[in-house]
């Protein structure tokens, strides 16, 4: 389902750009913990601070001109119909802990994954009782919520974002 047809205004464009933001660091989050046995793997993590800075902008941007302006960045980028591309960065914290305790590590990533999807599925219930989009996700079990699996490849998108 393409989400952008249901949009009825700025605040649920924003929230479809969480939901987005969320998907993308879920799968980069999946690929650090899938891949520390691969030789020359370094932990990576999506820019937070750019995503926060970007949506500050948006929304002082509507509240001055009732509109939302998504502005790129070094490392996100929008595009046309709802598509946003990332570049993950180094996570060096994340690349020390894996060289000195593996279990610190793990424990850290599954941190990251758990806030990550608890942040996904608000603003996807904020989206729906918003929209009146008839997914309600507070029956889902947390498997669905939260182990929904990286995509064929973090890099590429899909096709229909759900």
């Amino acid at each position: 389902m393409e989400l952008l047809s249901l949009i009825p205004d700025n605040l649920s464009e924003l929230l479809v750009k969480i939901v987005r933001f969320t998907e993308l660091r879920r799968d980069v989050l999946y690929e650090n913990m899938h891949n520390t046995r691969q030789p020359g793997f370094a932990p990576r993590d999506v820019p937070m601070p750019e995503f926060v800075q970007i949506l500050n902008g948006a929304i002082a941007e509507h509240l001055q001109h009732q509109r939302l302006l998504f502005s790129d960045t070094e490392n996100i980028r929008f595009g046309q119909n709802g598509r946003m591309s990332i570049t993950p960065l180094p996570d060096e914290h994340a690349k020390a802990l894996l060289q000195t305790n593996r279990d610190e590590y793990m424990e850290l990533q599954v941190g990251k994954l758990l806030e990550n999807s608890l942040n996904r599925k608000v603003a996807r219930e904020l989206l729906r009782l918003k929209c009146g989009i008839d997914t309600p996700l507070a029956g889902l079990p947390i498997s669905e919520i939260v182990a929904e699996g990286p995509r064929e490849n973090a890099a590429t998108q899909r096709r229909n974002p759900d």
